[in-house]
């Protein structure tokens, strides 16, 4: 067992401090004062979000974007609250080009149908996607032209962060996406893109098309991100970039309670099996096998079986390259405040992610007033 959890331990720490390598090696991004020319269809689906989306609305009004460069499609996806008539009341006093669609769900996943139906519609050949719970910076879409006329993407993954209040369950969140976000970023870094995030993602309507779109992932829920990233890093690797610039910064709404954050992950631990990158699923075990350890070995060490000294090396190890790749991730955003429960958070994490990867083996999930099986 001692060899065993020193093999996990200088996994996980060649993984992480990688992450932190090519965390460094995705140059920071600045926006130039160059004329607006992509043209952008921006694809929001929703379902019950009337609390949310006059704070998206409201973004989007503020965009600086020439508003005759993007158009906005919004699909409802049997919303039964009153989402619908707060958008056609917005639309009324809106000069933004705005549609509302009717999502034509076929499968078992309607927020890949509602993507590819608002696809459908879409009059442009950038595609943007973000959610409706969130608020979008001002210079947005000029951080995506302009970075489109520099580099000649067809695909783009760009940041996303919480905003919220200031208890623990929103500073364990922070840190959580801090952790997503640094491996995500290190991830380009190191030519190995497999994680993004459909509050912030852009691609062509060409691209999406040669790929198919969404066939062969429509039996499960989730996963209209990364399922289409992988497809299109197979075919388009040169392509894909990451857009590391502060004013392309999505804020999304956290979690509102323990239940709801568990449901939330549930949803995104039951793609993972279904994962065709092998350096993804080999982040995912090697994640789980470390949390898991860290739970497992000071049990040992009461039986007699295991020497505590190896669980307290592993213990330091894990702290730092943490703390590391967090600290990297917290200062690209700007956002420090959540290392105030870091330590916390650090003990508590290893029981939450351990539990979730167990039960979303076994358990399906509720997500939006649906529930959804295994």
């Amino acid at each position: 067992m001692t060899i065993i959890s020193i093999c996990i331990a200088i996994l996980y720490l060649i993984l992480i401090l990688s992450f932190c390598f090519g965390f460094d090696k995705v140059k920071d991004f600045l926006l130039s004062d160059i004329k607006a020319e992509t043209k952008f269809s921006i694809v929001i689906p929703f379902r019950n979000e009337a609390e949310n989306l006059p704070r998206l609305l409201k973004s989007l009004s503020a965009l600086n974007y020439p508003k005759q460069l993007f158009e906005i499609i919004l699909v409802d996806d049997n919303s039964n609250d009153d989402s619908v008539n707060s958008i056609n009341i917005f639309i009324k006093t809106s000069a933004l080009n705005i549609s509302v669609l009717k999502n034509e769900s076929i499968t078992k996943s309607p927020k890949k149908d509602a993507i590819t139906t608002a696809i459908q519609h879409a009059q442009h050949e950038w595609i943007i996607t973000t959610d409706a719970d969130c608020i979008l910076p001002q210079y947005w879409l000029d951080s995506f032209d302009t970075f489109i006329q520099h580099k000649t993407p067809v695909c783009i993954v760009a940041p996303v962060t919480y905003f919220g209040g200031n208890s623990f369950l929103n500073r364990f969140q922070t840190l959580d996406m801090y952790s997503l976000q640094g491996a995500t970023i290190g991830g380009f870094g190191i030519h190995k893109p497999f994680l993004c995030n459909g509050a912030n993602f852009g691609y062509t309507k060409s691209v999406f098309n040669a790929i198919e779109g969404f066939k062969g992932n429509t039996d499960i829920s989730s996963g209209d991100d990364v399922f289409l990233l992988e497809k299109i890093v197979q075919k388009y690797s040169k392509a894909v970039h990451y857009v590391k610039c502060e004013k392309a910064i999505v804020t999304t709404k956290p979690q509102t309670s323990w239940n709801a954050l568990i449901q939330q992950r549930l949803r995104w631990a039951a793609k993972t099996s279904a994962y065709n990158s092998w350096f993804a699923k080999l982040v995912g075990v090697s994640i789980f096998l470390m949390n898991l350890t860290f739970l497992i070995l000071p049990i040992l060490s009461l039986s007699g079986t295991f020497n505590i000294k190896i669980w307290v090396y592993v213990l330091v190890i894990k702290l730092n390259v943490d703390f590391l790749l967090l600290y990297k991730t917290s200062a690209f955003f700007n956002q420090r405040g959540a290392f105030k429960s870091f330590l916390t958070s650090f003990f508590v994490y290893p029981f939450f992610s351990v539990y979730v990867a167990i039960a979303s083996l076994f358990s399906g999930y509720t997500w939006k007033g649906r529930s959804f099986k295994r």
